[in-house]
């Protein structure tokens, strides 16, 4: 199952910043097309103070202007390569304090606004919605505020696809900042298909897609939980993704590109599974051949040998 899709990891929390402008930003758009990928997710609008866009709402509320309007350079870039874009929403970091989504769609319901109208309208490649709440099993007011989110974009936009990509909570579901790489309390298969049941019931229709996080179980545990995911999603109507993580979660540093064989491991899992897409976190840091990882190039070539039959 190839990668046909990649979040876009500007606005991140524990992820290396490039520094890249848009020279490198478009080499590397260049690079994903080469491999077939048509769709690039910006994973959010903003997280806490930092924003990718210069919002009057954000800032207004305290976050700090940016130097350079991200936004409008990554829906530039999707048009120029034919990509669809999706348009990740704003991450207050409440959630994250709390363990209480329905802050999120406060601030979100103007961030959804903004994004329609000053970017929405203007670019052919603006395809859907990423609602960036990350979640794992049934949170305080998640399901509300997914439901809320999803319709409110669906509702400006006229229908536009809404995207949610959790993950699983298994044994290798620990705090990035953990020193530990595994946990003793992972959600069993049955537990996590009693909870995910609910979650769909009450969010399809407000959410199209969902890509779980495919790097929190073990290799011999992805099987099980892929056949669960993907039934249930097929059972409320939704399309099940998998998001490929690129980078591993075995190793003491975190983080860092992931082994090849690791990679092949999941995709093929997931096609075993029969899943719709496959996306990733993310090709600029982990997959692409500039990245600031020379591992990431020898990923590349790698990628290109198994599953694209290139000869290099």
């Amino acid at each position: 199952m190839k990668i046909t899709g990649t979040f876009l990891d500007e606005i991140s929390h524990d992820i290396p910043h490039q520094n890249w402008g848009e020279k490198e930003w478009d080499a590397d758009f260049a690079n994903m097309r080469s491999i077939g990928i048509d769709t690039v997710i910006m994973i959010r609008s903003g997280y806490r103070k930092f924003i990718t866009y210069p919002s009057k709402y954000l800032i207004g509320k305290g976050c700090y202007a940016p130097s350079h309007d991200l936004l409008d350079m990554f829906l530039r870039l999707a048009d120029k390569y034919g990509m669809k874009f999706y348009f990740g929403l704003y991450d207050s970091g409440h959630y994250w304090d709390t363990g209480d989504m329905s802050k999120e769609t406060e601030y979100n319901r103007f961030v959804i606004d903004e994004g329609w109208e000053n970017y929405g309208q203007h670019h052919p490649s603006f395809g859907g919605w990423y609602l960036s709440g990350e979640i794992s099993r049934r949170t305080k007011g998640v399901i509300e505020a997914f439901r809320e989110q999803g319709e409110h974009c669906k509702a400006v936009s006229g229908g536009l696809p809404t995207l949610i990509s959790p993950w699983i909570d298994g044994k290798k579901a620990v705090m990035a900042a953990s020193a530990t790489l595994s946990k003793e309390d992972a959600v069993s298969v049955a537990d996590h298909e009693r909870e995910w049941d609910e979650i769909f019931a009450g969010i399809h229709g407000a959410v199209d897609a969902v890509a779980f996080q495919d790097g929190h179980i073990d290799y011999d545990e992805l099987d099980a939980f892929f056949e669960v995911n993907k039934r249930l999603a097929d059972r409320y109507g939704l399309e099940c993704w998998t998001n490929a993580e690129t980078f591993d979660r075995d190793m003491p540093i975190k983080f860092l590109p992931i082994k090849f064989e690791k990679l092949r491991m999941k995709l093929e899992a997931a096609a075993r599974a029969g899943y719709d897409k496959a996306i990733t976190f993310e090709f600029s840091h982990f997959l692409s051949p500039q990245s600031s990882y020379t591992s990431a190039h020898h990923l590349f070539d790698r990628y290109r040998e198994y599953f694209l039959k290139e000869k290099l």
